[in-house]
């Protein structure tokens, strides 16, 4: 039986774990514009990020992707990760262990 779950349902901010235990991670991503998640790492994993809503810089090392909703991008948790909000923005994370 699959297990549903609707962004709007989950409380927590910035970060929402949608299925809590389970792999691949998934989490919903709220910022407010302005807003960013300091530089950090998630080792031995993939990372798929899909913006929903709004704009948002992904620094990844020393480069910085501009994403629009809309868009997706899929790279390393071996590296400095640091999104920032350049409007109000949802991204919805899957964290897949490599």
């Amino acid at each position: 039986m699959p297990t549903k779950r609707h962004l709007s349902e989950l409380d927590s901010t910035p970060q929402a774990n949608v299925f809590p235990g389970t792999e691949p991670k998934t989490v919903r991503l709220s910022l407010s514009a302005g807003e960013e998640i300091p530089p950090h790492r998630h080792p031995d994993r993939h990372i798929v990020l899909y913006l929903l809503e709004g704009r948002l810089d992904l620094a990844l090392d020393d480069s910085t992707h501009e994403l629009d909703a809309g868009e997706i991008v899929r790279f390393d948790g071996d590296q400095d990760i640091s999104p920032k909000a350049v409007t109000d923005a949802t991204a919805l994370l899957v964290l897949a262990a490599q």
